[in-house]
């Protein structure tokens, strides 16, 4: 584990053009779904090279796949002729819970699976016991021992009509890879509809399956007899590009972010114009100009096509050096506030109460050490460090980097002083 860390001389607006490759959230299930096919090559291009990506490519490669991962070129190639039904061991399922997605595609071609129980960020239950009734429902015996869960659908899996009490962005795919070779059509009810599950069944599609209303809250699969290899272009990373936007309001300043669908983000742009942001689109970039100090608004997390929850951190960010008071309430995960002492200790004024925060905006931040705990968490960390006055050391950065390629690089492409150093030899300075 990296024992690396982030040192930041705030005050300095960002200011430039900053690109985004291939959404994580959409790289990852495609990855597990490159082991279904049993002819054919898989190419998907414009890859991050991310920490989450590589532990996917790990497990893909102890399943028996071929992966070529080509970091320079961003493309990864996949031959999954000789992928093996082994079980998806503890070590690596343990360090990202999108991993959990290999069940539905191990269903899939083989029929029947063994999976660790998942690990991943530590910000409230993402219970996949949604993903294990639906393949239920589509007739698998489950069981559950020593930390594992199996499945076995006795043949394939069968076609029925499922359903999530909440939309569940990898219950959705999971289920959606099971039913591609299922017996008969599979009807999913309360789907999620977040770009990256659209983006994922038009790589199923490519691959030979039959879907249709993906991005809809209905979705229709076809079961057929075998899918094949297929070369697709994820959808740029909406969450990345927020995040670089977010930069730019707390700092005031004018950054251009290309590669990304400005639909995809429409909410978040809304807010931010309401937060008194200069926001102009134009197809695949976006630009945030903030001029003078933003101003307080109210945020609710939700579902796509909500605001996101992994952009409620940079929000919060954003209110804690704005005029007024600003709130948020956080919907989809209960323990998402992991940030707010961090926050605390860089000056801000925020009051818990449940799934809500009272945040109440400062003149300015001041630097301090701090600790990333998630993904977005530590990135929000950047983002008050960047907006802090004097120096922030942000420890855990390993965190950032399962989400963020070359983060420090490109804010510093932007104009921020943020340099990558060795916690112990700086402290020991």
């Amino acid at each position: 584990m990296s024992l690396d860390m982030f040192v930041i001389d705030g005050g300095r607006p960002l200011e430039g053009t900053v690109a985004v490759k291939g959404a994580k959230n959409a790289v990852l299930p495609m990855l597990c779904a490159a082991l279904i096919p049993t002819e054919g090559e898989v190419v998907l291009r414009n890859v991050p090279n991310l920490a989450d990506i590589r532990i996917m490519i790990q497990l893909m490669e102890y399943m028996g796949a071929k992966v070529e991962f080509d970091t320079e070129e961003s493309l990864i190639r996949i031959d999954p002729t000789g992928v093996e039904n082994k079980p998806a061991p503890y070590d690596l399922v343990r360090k990202m819970r999108a991993s959990f997605m290999i069940m539905g595609a191990m269903l899939a071609r083989f029929g029947n699976t063994k999976v660790s129980q998942p690990g991943g960020c530590a910000i409230g239950a993402r219970p996949i016991n949604w993903h294990i009734s639906n393949f239920r429902r589509m007739g698998a015996e489950i069981t559950e021992s020593h930390g594992y869960v199996m499945a076995d659908c006795a043949g394939k899996p069968k076609g029925k009509v499922l359903y999530f009490d909440r939309p569940s962005h990898t219950g959705t795919e999971n289920v959606m890879m099971a039913a591609t070779l299922a017996d008969g059509t599979t009807t999913i009810i309360n789907a999620a509809t977040d770009p990256e599950v659209g983006d994922f069944a038009r790589f199923l599609t490519a691959m030979g399956a039959r879907i249709k209303g993906a991005g809809g809250p209905v979705i229709t699969v076809e079961g057929v007899e075998g899918l094949r290899g297929a070369d697709h272009i994820p959808i740029g990373d909406r969450l990345e590009a927020g995040t670089y936007l977010y930069g730019s309001l707390v700092t005031g300043g004018n950054v251009r972010v290309v590669g990304i669908d400005p639909d995809h983000l429409s909410v978040v742009l809304l807010k931010m114009k309401e937060m008194g942001a200069e926001v102009e689109t134009a197809p695949g970039e976006i630009r945030v100009i903030m001029r003078g100090q933003p101003k307080a608004v109210d945020y609710t997390t939700a579902v796509y096509p909500g605001f996101p929850t992994d952009l409620q951190p940079a929000a919060m960010v954003a209110l804690t050096v704005s005029e007024g008071m600003g709130f948020i309430r956080e919907t989809v995960f209960e323990n998402r506030f992991l940030h707010v002492m961090e926050l605390i200790r860089l000056g801000a004024k925020i009051v818990i109460n449940g799934d809500r925060s009272t945040v109440t905006g400062v003149p300015s931040l001041d630097g301090a050490e701090v600790m990333a705990s998630d993904i977005r968490a530590g990135a929000a960390m950047v983002l008050a460090g960047l907006a802090a006055r004097d120096r922030t050391e942000i420890l855990r950065v390993y965190h950032i980097d399962r989400g963020y390629e070359e983060f420090e690089e490109k804010l510093g492409s932007l104009g921020a002083s943020i340099q990558r150093v060795d916690q112990y030899s700086w402290h020991a300075v």
